[in-house]
């Protein structure tokens, strides 16, 4: 799979000083963990993640562990971007719904291996800051909605790929409806510290198949 090379304005060498830090955060945190999409891992090294973090924290933007970004949300560790962008199975036609914009990282990093990023951020602020970040950085297929992530975006589906950034205690039944035959959603899911990473997929007549790839910890989805 081919990654959109030209997407983001940072394009000299080392424009923003950080390529290496992010050739090491791929290497030692990433492919050696199994992620192998050369597109994935491609996006993953372009994406300048110390500017989706807070200033104080922005030293430890390539560790191997999820930051705070105020208003009790997180960016995900690294390596968690790069799993679930992997089983989400992206490709360049794809329309994907990214659930809980955050600093909008993740859409960045979607937004370089698929058509156009649809992303709802239930808090106000946040997608705000998030939807300024984007566009000063150049990611123009990200479009960004301030609303309730349980109910998806009805308007804009069906949807190839869904990824949710936080978790629900059950899977709500819009993002699975929301999906096109064939679409996958990625989805954490469980009570906190009792959480699963989920992948389903949509099959004809409506049917989905439900795989739990790895036990992991997110904050609560939670609703308006």
């Amino acid at each position: 799979m081919r990654s959109r090379d030209n997407q983001a304005m940072i394009t000299g060498p080392d424009e923003d000083g950080q390529s290496a830090a992010r050739e090491r955060m791929v290497a030692e945190q990433i492919a050696s963990r199994g992620v192998r999409d050369p597109a994935v891992l491609s996006a993953m090294r372009s994406v300048p993640r110390h500017l989706f973090v807070p200033e104080a924290t922005r030293a430890e933007a390539y560790a191997d562990h999820p930051l705070s970004i105020g208003h009790g949300q997180t960016i995900s560790q690294p390596y968690i971007v790069a799993l679930m962008t992997e089983l989400a199975r992206p490709t360049l036609s794809a329309r994907a719904l990214e659930v809980g914009s955050g600093s909008g990282y993740q859409a960045a990093v979607l937004s370089r291996v698929v058509g156009h990023v649809f992303s709802v951020e239930i808090d106000e602020d946040l997608s705000r800051r998030a939807a300024e970040r984007l566009a000063r950085l150049g990611y123009v297929n990200v479009t960004l909605a301030h609303g309730d992530g349980h109910t998806g975006w009805v308007s804009e589906a069906p949807f190839d790929i869904v990824l949710v950034t936080a978790a629900p205690v059950d899977v709500p039944q819009a993002l699975v409806d929301q999906l096109a035959v064939g679409g996958r959603l990625v989805i954490p899911v469980g009570p906190l510290y009792a959480q699963d990473l989920m992948v389903i997929e949509k099959e004809a007549g409506g049917r989905t198949r439900t795989d739990i790839v790895a036990p992991v910890v997110f904050v609560p989805m939670v609703g308006p």
